[in-house]
């Protein structure tokens, strides 16, 4: 049986098919609750039974989850995908009734691949990650507006207190928002001031900023100012801590802790490419997951046009997203990642296409770490003539796999001085060292 459900808030819209497409019955409405779940599977009888869903809202979990538990397949979609196909059938009238049907028909001509829910782990990750977003997009635009403030209150703040968002700003200027507050106050109150709970802000810090304040050319510094200021100074303090109480994301997940030892990949970056991506060991390639990722030349070939090649518009922009700030510390930390990047912008190429270059290379580590589950030792090319003169001394015995851009790991303890050694791997490029660390199964 193949099988489409329209998700929607409240009531889901079911439509069935059989094993030669034909219409089963009329589209039947799923309430979210115990009782239309319950429905649902009678309606779908015994497993297995493909149902796709379009991948739209947050109600779709549990359909996905009551689906799985049953033992029948469950597929999410893009919408896109489903749409497209409906309006081939030049379809103009949108119904939940005429809508479901559109997801059973691709089940039926398409046979979409399974969705697997993913484990409780990589979901309480992923739930932290977007809960974690939220009041770090909130602090940011607190501190865009706490500068604007200063900027019309107190200039010459930023001349003695660097960073107007960290704790010694804020703890000053929740208490003395404006210039005019600063120049009324006495040097001994804001000394006293702690912005931590332990350091003193100090006489001699208090002493410049009163004197700063006098001669400021503030022109705004009315009571609507000072209150603006006030609150938003409390709410960095409160959303300071929230963040705190967040920052150690991927301990729990093994994969995510082994991301970790990829150069240029610090915690945060690991727990959002397993909250985005999941666990890429499924993946059967590297360049699979790029592909999906998008950072793959688009080739646009119309006729007699032979544009130049850029990179793609498709795949999913939030997960590429979560890889751009990676690549971006990857290329100064990571020799291998630092090599690809600078050999377009050696070709006089755009910073971008490099970066993208360089976006492009770090999937392989991520896959390969992920898949073998096997920290990755990354080499710096300072190392590697050391490592070379002292390679015959300590090459371990058996044979030596390369698991990241620069990767080595051995598998047995080392051999005596003067031993022979079968397998050992000798220094290469890393283009070598990436393209030999690849079983053909997983080549592109």
């Amino acid at each position: 049986m193949f099988a489409g459900i329209d998700v929607a808030p409240e009531t889901h819209t079911l439509a069935r098919l059989d094993d030669a497409g034909a219409p089963i019955g009329r589209p039947i409405p799923i309430a979210e609750d115990r009782a239309g779940h319950d429905a649902l599977l009678a309606a779908l009888g015994p497993p297995r039974a493909l149902v796709v869903l379009e991948a739209t809202g947050h109600s779709r979990k549990n359909l996905l989850a009551v689906l799985s538990a049953a033992g029948h397949e469950g597929a999410l979609v893009n919408p896109l995908v489903a749409r497209r196909l409906q309006e081939a059938g030049l379809e103009r009238t949108k119904t939940d009734a005429i809508d479901a049907p559109g997801p059973a028909r691709l089940a039926f001509e398409k046979r979409p691949a399974p969705t697997h829910p993913h484990d409780e782990i990589a979901e309480n990750l992923r739930e932290l990650v977007r809960h974690r977003d939220r009041p770090r997009q909130g602090f940011d635009d607190r501190v865009r507006q706490l500068h604007r403030l200063v900027d019309l209150g107190f200039p010459e703040f930023t001349c003695h207190v660097r960073t107007p968002d960290g704790m010694l700003a804020t703890c000053l200027l929740a208490e003395y928002p404006t210039a005019r507050a600063f120049a009324r106050a006495t040097p001994r109150r804001p000394a006293k001031l702690r912005c931590d709970r332990r350091h003193p802000v100090g006489p001699e810090l208090a002493e410049h900023l009163i004197e700063a304040a006098t001669r400021s050319v503030r022109r705004h510094h009315g009571p609507a100012c000072a209150l603006q200021a006030r609150h938003i100074c409390q709410d960095l303090d409160l959303w300071r801590r929230r963040l705190a109480d967040i920052e150690n994301l991927p301990d729990t997940h093994k994969v995510g802790k082994l991301l970790t030892t990829i150069d240029g990949i610090g915690p945060q970056s690991a727990a959002r490419i397993i909250a985005e991506a999941g666990n890429p060991a499924p993946v059967h390639s590297p360049g699979a997951l790029a592909a999906h990722l998008g950072v793959v030349p688009a080739l646009r070939q119309p006729g007699k046009r032979n544009p130049a090649r850029a990179a793609t518009h498709f795949g999913n922009a939030r997960r590429r997203t979560a890889l751009w700030m990676p690549t971006l510390c990857a290329v100064r930390q990571n020799p291998c990642l630092r090599d690809r990047y600078e050999r377009p912008r050696t070709a006089r190429k755009p910073p971008k296409l490099a970066l993208i270059a360089a976006m492009r290379t770090l999937p392989l580590a991520v896959h390969t770490t992920a898949r073998t589950r096997r920290p990755s030792i990354s080499t710096t090319e300072q190392a590697r003539p050391a490592e070379r003169s002292h390679s015959k001394a300590h090459r371990p015995c058996g044979p030596t796999t390369k698991h990241s851009l620069t990767i080595t790991a051995s598998h047995a303890a080392p051999a005596s001085a003067g031993a022979p050694c079968q397998g050992a791997a000798t220094p290469k490029s890393c283009a070598t060292a990436m393209a030999e660390a690849m079983p053909s199964s997983w080549k592109p």
